[in-house]
Parts: structure tokens; sequence; C-alpha cells
């Protein structure tokens, strides 16, 4: 069945998108394009579009709750294919601003589940990388 539209952004809603738009810049790679303080784009090399966009009144997912204000949404980066790369990027990024949301069954898990500064939630995932 041919596609009715093409794909085009991501667009995340926050109180500040230049603070999080350089956030995932920083996580994803991309520079932020931020002429207008109320809507910054970045395009992640080799990935999505993202965008966002300034939200007054915004009120971050309580997660993991799908009874309230649950998440709507959350983005998976891949963090490596060892749990050493894992460690690093999880290191990398709690040192942007993210925050645990998740430290149970580590062990048994190919990810591991952050908040980013706004509140959103987004994991680094195990990816095993064939040759």
């Amino acid at each position: 069945m041919p596609a009715v539209a093409r794909f085009r952004s991501v667009v995340v809603d926050c109180p500040d998108p230049r603070e999080l738009a350089r956030f995932y810049a920083q996580v994803g790679g991309g520079t932020p394009e931020d002429d207008d303080p109320d809507w910054v784009v970045l395009r992640i090399p080799d990935g999505p579009r993202l965008a966002f966009q300034r939200s007054p009144g915004f009120t971050p997912p309580e997660w993991p709750r799908s009874d309230r204000n649950a998440q709507q949404f959350h983005l998976d980066f891949d963090g490596g294919s060892t749990w050493e790369e894992i460690d690093a990027a999880e290191e990398r990024v709690l040192s942007l601003g993210a925050r645990v949301l998740d430290r149970e069954d580590y062990e048994k898990k190919d990810f591991r589940v952050y908040a980013d500064p706004a509140g959103h939630p987004f994991c680094l995932c195990r990816i095993e990388h064939t040759a």
C-alpha cells in the first residue's frame, strides 16, 4: 500500500526548546537550528528530525504511570553493544542533566530508562551490532 505522506519530525513539547535541543544534540549529535526561541529543530545525523516547541505550563509525564499524565512516547538511543559502552553513555547523559527513572532488573534488560531535563523518558539501549 502506498504511503499517504512522508515522515517529517517528532515534535516534543517542553518549557525551554533551546535547552532541550542542546541536550539531545549532545546525546544524539547534530546542531540545533534555533532562530526561534519557541521552535527549535535538531537533525540527528542518520536519524530522525526532532523539533522542540515551547509549551507554557508543561507538566512532565509521571513515569511509569498510565492512569494520569502518562508518557505518550519515548525516544530510544543505541548506547552501544557492550555494558561498558552503556555504562559510559549513562555517565555522560547523567552529566548532561538526565536522571535515572528505572534501576530495576538492569541485568535482565537490554535498556536503561532516564528522564531528560524536561522530564521526558528516553532509553539507552544495548544493541548488538553485526559486522
